[in-house]
């Protein structure tokens, strides 16, 4: 089962149903909360996909922190893909920077506290899953994995591809 909120030029898994095609990627995170919010709305209610009222905070957060770092650091989103593909949300942003991720210590080598940096580790935490690969034109694709239904995610579950 699966729906899709796709922008942006994707491969689709061999999973994934049929999807809806918009034709922008969010200009803001505000959208592309909105987006996920849609897409959870519209899939039906099974054992396998329920989503808790704290499953959809951490989606709609890493739906947020993903378009950030992507305007912020990528240069922009370039790609937004949404969807829910059996018990898992897999939710994908894509930008023109190929420099992967980075967590940064909270205090920086004067001893002064950074004003950002928290929002990879976030993601992170609340993804059972983080895949971040290179795009054939240049960029990278973040595809972070949040389970509809519990908490699977493992310590390391952190992919580079």
């Amino acid at each position: 089962m699966s729906e899709k909120n796709r922008t942006g030029v994707t491969k689709r898994s061999k999973d994934a149903g049929r999807g809806r095609h918009h034709p922008r990627s969010p200009a803001t995170p505000a959208e592309a909360r909105g987006a996920v919010r849609r897409v959870l709305s519209e899939q039906p209610r099974t054992p396998d996909a329920v989503c808790a009222a704290d499953t959809l905070t951490d989606a709609l957060l890493v739906a947020s922190e993903l378009t950030t770092n992507a305007m912020l650091h990528g240069g922009g989103i370039t790609g937004f893909d949404v969807e829910v593909v059996g018990g898992n949300l897999y939710l994908s942003v894509s930008d023109r920077e190929r420099r992967r991720p980075v967590t940064l210590d909270p205090v920086d080598r004067q001893g002064r506290h950074r004003c950002g940096g928290r929002g990879w580790p976030i993601v992170c935490r609340l993804s059972r899953t983080v895949l971040v690969s290179e795009l054939p034109a240049g960029g990278k694709r973040v595809t972070a994995v949040i389970p509809l239904a519990g908490r699977c995610r493992q310590q390391g579950d952190v992919d580079s591809g």
